[in-house]
């Protein structure tokens, strides 16, 4: 028997004090990606406080103010995503220089454009560590901005897409500076031309990855680029100034190429690409997209020595029925085709393509109008092993061979049905692919809530469905959804009009929802929205455009538990100048639609925009802009918000049929 005096000690040890750092830090490592759930964890005692700071390497700050108290509580910080933080200064740069001298490895600057070269090279002089950093999007940087990042020795990755202003100059410092560049995207980068990135090639001899999507460059530069050992992934989207002739002399090509995109390059027949590829025998991935390609038996032939190539992307060329078979007789190894888009596909060719490759993963034959059943049943018996199967609007395909998608590839994850002609017997089919986590059925008018059951008793690891105006569903089916599909992290159920605040209450209870579509929805009130604001507090993304039920009664519970929402569309809402205000609550929130609201008046609204201090994009109506002060606009550009005005006239709602033959007029 234990003494009282025994009893009373071990009432009083902490259990949690026999635990080493290593174990505690296994535990963190476990939770949820939630935030909140780490704080709830490091609030708990003292001691998991200060084990949650050591643990911590990443951060996602919102506000820069506060960079100087969350630097000291989190002194290992390894990386930095300023993405939901729409401004970023020199002072914060400096700031962080001194304070992550040793530890910092990669910063993310891509939706900051605030700062200039003098905070770049604080960061490139004192971080010497530094391996990453994006500025993507800094269309305000210079030379000297890109000559200061030239400072990062030990700089491996740079993302500079967009920074239009920096030239071959600021281009060519960094390539002296910077040797170690094992990856470099230089995007709309407009100003970089031949010179800028032959001095990239010549100098960063570890190049693995290279973007050079829409410069102006031309074939000066491409001895150089090809002359790259290590190069495996090389982007030359929209590069006009590449054609034939540029390719015609490059007969040695560059044999440790994997992966090469040449989409929209207009001036490129089968000829150019059949001198560039003649040296490139490992090349594993070739991307021809673009309006103005051609898929014929001269390019397929121009593909035949690449005999490891596993994925061809051809969206939107213009495909022929010799090239489909020649590609299915030739590229032996594929594993992923995309036609997404491509005019001239028929059953014809593209069953010769599936015949031929049952080791087919991944297939895209989105808006390919022309084929039926016909090709549905190549598909299915050949390539039994699909992950993932994209078929948006392929309207020729009747209901019927949708049931052998379900009856032969048990192996899909992803199911993109979108404006199809399945029925409930489909849907009952295709939920024996028990592996399902992407489920697309927008448009899909013949579905009920009797197939959506099927989907949720069968298919547990559903995380994204897409349900857009499918509007004979209702509340019974995303009940069978939300109580089979515990997991699910996003739902678009936009226009189905019989949705009621009783999906919502089912759908609360599915905790990881982080996006929630239901504009259109006229049934849901803000009791529904009320419980998924309770229910699913990972919230990020919420779309209630068009529920005029849903007033300032809603908003409350939002600011309260919603404390992750980043994105909201109120428009044609019922709610006022209270709600809106009471959403300032929510510090991530950075895009705000309000259009139509009959609830808002200009002082509410600007009180509102000046609360709400992390917005960085807001819609509203052309109205508002002769009505707010102009101090007021330039506030808020100076904090990093742009105002997106919109002069659209109210529309009512057409009938799902109505509105569907509409869309198809549309479509060539």
């Amino acid at each position: 028997m234990k003494t009282l005096k025994q009893q009373r000690l071990s009432q009083t040890t902490n259990h949690f004090d026999l635990l080493s750092e290593e174990i505690v830090f296994t535990i963190i490592d476990f939770l949820s990606e939630n935030p909140l759930d780490k704080k709830s964890f490091s609030l708990a005692c003292k001691w998991f406080y200060v084990i949650e700071s050591k643990h911590r390497k990443n951060l996602r700050p919102l506000r820069q103010e506060h960079l100087p108290a969350i630097l000291t509580r989190y002194p290992n910080i390894t990386r930095l995503d300023f993405s939901l933080c729409p401004r970023v200064t020199d002072g914060s740069l400096m700031t962080i220089s001194n304070m992550c001298d040793s530890t910092l490895r990669s910063i993310d600057l891509s939706r900051s454009g605030a700062f200039s070269g003098s905070g770049l090279l604080s960061l490139a002089v004192n971080c010497r560590n530094l391996v990453e950093i994006d500025v993507s999007n800094a269309t305000n940087l210079k030379d000297a901005g890109a000559a200061a990042l030239a400072g990062a020795k030990n700089l491996e990755k740079l993302w500079m897409g967009r920074c239009k202003m920096v030239t071959d100059m600021g281009v060519g410092c960094i390539a002296v500076g910077c040797k170690k560049l094992r990856l470099i995207s230089l995007k709309w980068c407009l100003g970089v031309g031949d010179f800028g990135v032959g001095l990239i090639a010549v100098k960063c001899k570890e190049i693995r990855s290279l973007d050079l999507s829409y410069l102006p460059i031309t074939d000066k530069c491409l001895p150089s680029i090809l002359k790259l050992q290590h190069l495996e992934d090389l982007v030359l989207e929209g590069c006009f100034g590449i054609d034939d002739d540029s390719l015609a002399a490059l007969k040695h090509g560059c044999k440790s190429l994997k992966a090469l995109d040449m989409s929209s390059c207009q001036n490129i027949s089968h000829l150019g690409l059949s001198s560039l590829t003649s040296g490139t025998g490992g090349l594993q991935q070739i991307t021809l997209a673009g309006d103005d390609g051609q898929v014929t038996l001269a390019l397929a032939d121009g593909l035949k020595k690449l005999s490891m190539l596993q994925s061809i992307k051809l969206d939107g060329c213009l495909v022929t029925c010799a090239g489909l078979k020649a590609i299915g007789n030739l590229c032996v190894s594929l594993k992923e085709l995309s036609l997404s888009k491509c005019s001239g596909v028929t059953d014809e060719g593209l069953s010769s393509v599936v015949t031929k490759h049952g080791e087919l993963r991944k297939l895209d034959i989105t808006c390919c109008r022309k084929i039926t059943d016909v090709s549905i049943a190549h598909i299915t018996s050949s390539c039994t092993a699909l992950t993932s199967l994209r078929m948006e609007s392929c309207t020729l395909v009747p209901r019927e061979a949708f049931v052998l998608i379900g009856q032969r590839c048990h192996f899909l994850e992803e199911l993109d049905l979108t404006d199809n002609e399945i029925d409930d017997e489909g849907l009952k089919s295709i939920s024996r692919c028990s592996k399902l986590s992407i489920l697309k059925l927008g448009i899909c008018l013949n579905i009920t809530d009797e197939g959506l059951t099927n989907v949720g008793m069968c298919c547990r690891k559903l995380v994204e469905l897409d349900l857009y105006r499918s509007v004979e569903i209702s509340d019974s089916g995303i009940s069978a959804i939300a109580y089979g599909c515990p997991d699910l992290e996003m739902i678009n159920i936009a226009y189905c009009k019989d949705i009621t605040d009783s999906s919502l209450l089912s759908l609360s209870k599915c905790s990881r929802l982080n996006t929630f579509e239901s504009r259109g929805c006229p049934l849901i009130t803000s009791l529904g929205l009320a419980a998924l604001a309770v229910g699913c507090k990972q919230l990020t993304k919420l779309d209630i455009k068009k529920c005029h039920n849903i007033d300032d009664v809603g908003m409350l519970p939002l600011a309260h538990f919603s404390q992750n929402l980043r994105q909201i569309n109120l428009s044609y809402s019922s709610v006022t100048d209270v709600g809106l205000l009471s959403l300032a609550s929510i510090s991530c929130l950075q895009s705000l639609t309000i259009l139509h609201m009959k609830g808002l008046t200009p002082s509410g609204l600007a009180a509102a925009l000046l609360a709400c201090g992390g917005l960085t994009k807001v819609k509203l109506q052309t109205s508002f802009k002769f009505l707010l002060p102009q101090p007021l606009f330039e506030h808020l550009e100076a904090r990093g918000c742009v105002l997106q005005w919109r002069d659209k006239v109210f529309q009512a709602e057409l009938d799902p049929k109505c509105w569907k033959l509409q869309l198809e007029d549309m479509v060539p």
